[in-house]
């Protein structure tokens, strides 16, 4: 453990292993908490699909393709001195509609599942209506009256403020200085109150967290302690199933699955990583990506100190090109749910996520943001014990909206 810590102070890229990993883990969810939420997604279906027409032909259902991505694993091989046969799967949470990332699943559910609440109370809607009611005056009208907040280095921040300005909210999003100006500019074209900070995400969040609780009309969405956020994420997993199932992979103790996810703050990859152990168990192999200079779950789980560490403790700047993971501190919900469920963290030097962007668009013309990149690193340090029957899977978490001249840049770099 000695040469871990060592290794991550000193800016390098590291593979550990959860020594607490069990069977079952240990969560504080259950299925049935998944089941609602997917339930209440689908309740808002009908208004989705009449307000967002992009998703009409899923019929208000945001989803994202599986895709095979074999293509990729000769260059794959090459670059990082591995050499597998194994099938090679990309789950394009980079193009999911409405906002373009993962953040589209937890943002988007937890901004639904705060609304239904409200008019639940308020008497405005019931659980049996056709909730395209939405759309009228009585509604929008109460909707107006109220606010929503948050604190994003850019994703969560347009999955929140498009969703949240497009029910009628008044809507902030307090962003860090990590967040691309693009993400800013988007959201004000949405009608979204952006609130800039010279800090980092944790500082974003802190300045959210407490402008939003005190006005009383306020709802503060927070990324590090939100129940809905992680269940949100936790429905991609029954979704994956059936993917998997369509495109004929079996997930099994002799044909296992690891998954790679990009980290930041950790809610999304803890919510994806959660649903899955529930359908798979141990046949599922998680793996959370981090840059070198803000591992902020490695620390957590490696030290057992939770979200009382953080990247400066070890001399880490916490400043990446991964502006989505640019996060010091760890969720302590996410700690306490992943410490007996995931398989392991690794890190990766920021440059790596350029060769990863390019090689992906090369081989298979998919372009994604450098952060959604950072999963392939995990691949070269589970060959030699996955086996030639295992599938591999990295999900990219973000890119469906980068401008064009944005996307040329990140290819150059």
């Amino acid at each position: 453990m000695k040469k871990l810590f060592t290794e991550i102070r000193e800016g390098e890229p590291v593979f550990w292993r959860n020594p607490y990993l069990s069977d079952p883990p240990a969560f504080s969810f259950s299925a049935s908490d998944v089941a609602a939420a997917e339930a209440r997604l689908r309740r808002f279906a009908p208004w989705i699909a009449q307000r967002f027409p992009e998703t009409a032909a899923a019929a208000g259902i945001i989803e994202s393709p599986l895709s095979d991505i074999s293509a990729m694993a000769e260059p794959l091989s090459r670059k990082d001195s591995v050499s597998f046969n194994n099938r090679l799967l990309l789950k394009r949470d980079d193009s999911l509609p409405i906002s373009g990332s993962v953040k589209a699943r937890g943002g988007i559910y937890a901004v639904l599942k705060h609304t239904e609440d409200l008019l639940f109370a308020a008497e405005l809607l019931d659980e049996k209506a056709d909730y395209r009611v939405i759309s009228t005056d009585p509604i929008k009208s109460f909707l107006r009256g109220k606010k929503l907040a948050v604190g994003s280095t850019g994703n969560l921040g347009l999955s929140i403020g498009i969703m949240g300005a497009a029910l009628g909210f008044q809507t902030s999003v307090y962003i860090s200085r990590e967040a691309r100006a693009w993400k800013k500019q988007l959201l004000r074209e949405k009608g979204v109150r952006v609130v800039e900070s010279e800090q980092d995400y944790e500082a974003a969040v802190a300045a959210g967290r407490a402008a939003s609780n005190a006005d009383p009309d306020s709802f503060f969405i927070d990324d590090e302690r939100s129940e809905d956020l992680y269940l949100g994420y936790a429905v991609a997993a029954g979704r994956l199933k059936k993917q998997l199932d369509e495109a004929g992979v079996t997930v099994d103790a002799a044909h296992p699955l690891y998954v790679f996810l990009p980290c930041g703050v950790g809610g999304g990859p803890g919510g994806i990583t959660f649903g899955l152990k529930l359908i798979f168990g141990n046949a599922v192999h998680c793996f959370f990506a981090e840059p070198t200079q803000a591992p902020c779950m490695l620390l957590a789980l490696a030290t057992g100190k939770r979200s009382a560490v953080c990247a400066a403790d070890f001399g880490l700047s916490g400043i990446t090109a991964a502006d989505g993971l640019a996060v010091t501190r760890a969720s302590e919900l996410v700690f306490r749910e992943m410490r007996t469920a995931l398989d392991g963290c690794f890190t990766l030097r920021d440059e790596e996520l350029f060769d990863y962007l390019r090689l992906l668009d090369k081989s298979c013309g998919i372009r994604i943001e450098p952060s959604a990149c950072a999963g392939f690193a995990g691949i070269r340090s589970v060959i030699p014990e996955c086996g030639p029957d295992a599938t591999l899977l990295v999900w990219s978490t973000g890119g469906g909206m980068v401008p064009p001249e944005e996307m040329t840049g990140y290819l150059r770099q």
